[in-house]
């Protein structure tokens, strides 16, 4: 089987939960390897999402590392049993950086969303001409195709909303990003009422932390925060501005989650929030 040279996130992810297995129960590769007749190297590319993994050794190695969580056992074996080519996204591949692509799945899967943005309205929620405007600056060199591609990448992850079952998706802007003019005036008055709609949706919450806010202080890059099946599968994605993180470890996501629990402490009530923007919208 051929190692994999851009495991998707959520393979990545499954592999290391099996690390994290194999570590908790005391287990080395090599016994690994022993329990299922291959060698050490396989069970070090199946640990780092190189190599698939089948729900039946899922199984056998749960056993072995005397796991009793059913439902984290059945969720990494839900995982070991897609394949490339089931999700919307994978229509990008090679088209768009995997970064992108792991993105649109880690939102497709989550049980709930948590966002908490200090320059832009999150990306689920931008229009198309807010993400064009994002996209096709001055100072971007990206082909006017790629632009083109990139906008609609960005508005079809706006289908996880119309699912019957839309994950609820609870989104923290700071007031410094409603403040930004991408695009001019129209364009940024366009994007802060699709915001005020979205708003109205019924799983979306969005608060805004206003200028005046003297708590929360933890300016940082943006957060997504994702829900898991199983509280052991949450993840936590962080742009910067070269790549993007996909983070996974129980200490690190805890971490998170106090800063968006912060974050949301710190914010306006949803219908305050609405009157700021309406407020701001007016101004323009």
């Amino acid at each position: 089987m051929p190692l994999r040279e851009n495991p998707t996130a959520r393979q990545a992810r499954l592999g290391a939960e099996l690390r994290k297995l194999r570590e908790l129960a005391g287990r080395t590769a090599r016994e690994a390897a022993a329990l299922l007749s291959t060698d050490q190297a396989k069970i070090s590319h199946m640990e780092s999402g190189r190599i698939g993994v089948s729900e039946e050794r899922i199984r056998r190695l749960a056993v072995f590392y005397s796991c009793d969580d059913v439902k984290l056992v059945e969720a990494l074996c839900v995982i070991a049993g897609e394949s490339r080519g089931q999700g919307w996204w994978d229509e990008y591949r090679g088209v768009l950086p995997p970064d992108f692509l792991n993105i649109a799945e880690l939102e497709h899967h989550a049980t709930h969303l948590r966002s908490v943005q200090t320059l832009n309205v999150p990306g689920v929620l931008q229009t198309e001409e807010y993400v064009r405007a994002l996209h096709g600056s001055r100072a971007s060199t990206l082909p006017a195709a790629e632009v083109d591609v990139r906008v609609e990448f960005r508005l079809r992850r706006r289908r996880i909303f119309e699912r019957d079952d839309p994950p609820p998706f609870n989104a923290i802007v700071h007031e410094a990003a409603l403040r930004m003019r991408f695009g001019g005036r129209e364009v940024a008055k366009g994007q802060l009422e699709y915001l005020l709609e979205a708003s109205e949706w019924p799983t979306v919450t969005v608060r805004v932390i206003p200028f005046t806010n003297e708590h929360f202080i933890e300016v940082s890059s943006p957060l997504l925060y994702a829900g898991g099946v199983v509280p052991q599968l949450d993840t936590a994605q962080i742009d910067t501005p070269v790549s993007n993180h996909f983070i996974g470890a129980a200490a690190e996501l805890k971490k998170y989650r106090r800063l968006l629990d912060s974050a949301e402490q710190s914010s306006l009530p949803e219908a305050e929030s609405r009157h700021f923007i309406s407020r701001i919208v007016r101004e323009l």
